[in-house]
């Protein structure tokens, strides 16, 4: 989908991506090959057309990040379907919620396999940043509020300057309300464990807090499990969410 959209160029809004597609320019080889764009001057095309180009270039040669740079924040669900395949489902364990709470796990998922690092057991900062530069995409849910912020703040320069879905945002534009939790039961989508089914963010901080009073794996098992299942589902849901705002995209060039 990123290639029908052309608002990465701070010239063009949405509204004007719009009117494109309905003047028949809807892809970027449609612009460029078209002697005349509606709402752009003769004179100022070439400039477009390099814009395009430039774009095109550092998407084929994977260069996501300057999508970071240029794309609004709300619509990197379009580059999803192009950089799912090296995208980072990531989701952090905390002791809270205040300033002084600190980080006790992080989860990650590549869509095959999952990665977790738990403070004070296999947690290394820089094993962690060079793992996060393997990927071109990352994606959580709620993360633009939570995630990111908490680990930018405690660890300047760990999260690489690539493109970020937060699923939340993206869910609730197809009408899918609520946390995590509630979005997974509108799905369907069923965790394999039932006590882990019916574990909530607060719970998370509870077995953290148990396994550190007692030093019983079990606790901290749950909690592993707790985190894997969400990054897992994470992709899922993702995969939908992408799908439903592809076809209401699709809906709205066709128009």
């Amino acid at each position: 989908m990123i290639r029908t959209s052309f608002n990465f160029h701070p010239k063009i809004s949405s509204q004007k991506d719009a009117l494109l597609w309905k003047a028949g320019i809807k892809t970027w080889d449609d612009f460029l090959n078209a002697k005349r764009v509606p709402g752009i001057a003769s004179y100022k095309k070439a400039y477009f057309d390099y814009e395009l180009l430039k774009a095109r270039a550092n998407l084929y040669s994977l260069n996501s990040v300057f999508f970071d740079e240029v794309l609004p924040r709300a619509e990197h669900w379009r580059l999803y379907e192009f950089f799912k395949d090296e995208a980072c489902f990531l989701d952090i364990e905390t002791t809270g919620l205040s300033n002084h709470s600190h980080l006790t796990l992080i989860g990650l998922y590549d869509g095959i396999n999952t990665k977790t690092m738990i403070n004070g057991i296999n947690l290394d900062i820089n094993a962690l940043k060079e793992e996060l530069r393997k990927y071109k995409m990352i994606v959580t849910f709620n993360g633009a509020a939570f995630d990111i912020p908490f680990i930018r703040k405690r660890f300047p320069g760990l999260v690489p300057a690539i493109p970020h879905l937060d699923l939340r945002h993206a869910c609730s534009r197809i009408g899918l309300k609520g946390g995590l939790k509630e979005i997974e039961k509108q799905l369907g989508i069923k965790r394999k464990n039932p006590l882990v089914e019916k574990l909530y963010g607060g719970d998370a901080v509870m077995l953290w807090k148990m396994f550190r009073a007692t030093g019983d794996d079990y606790y901290l098992n749950l909690l592993v499990e707790y985190n894997e299942e969400d990054i897992i589902n994470l992709k899922t849901i993702a995969d939908h969410v992408y799908k439903r705002l592809k076809e209401k995209c699709m809906e709205s060039i066709n128009i």
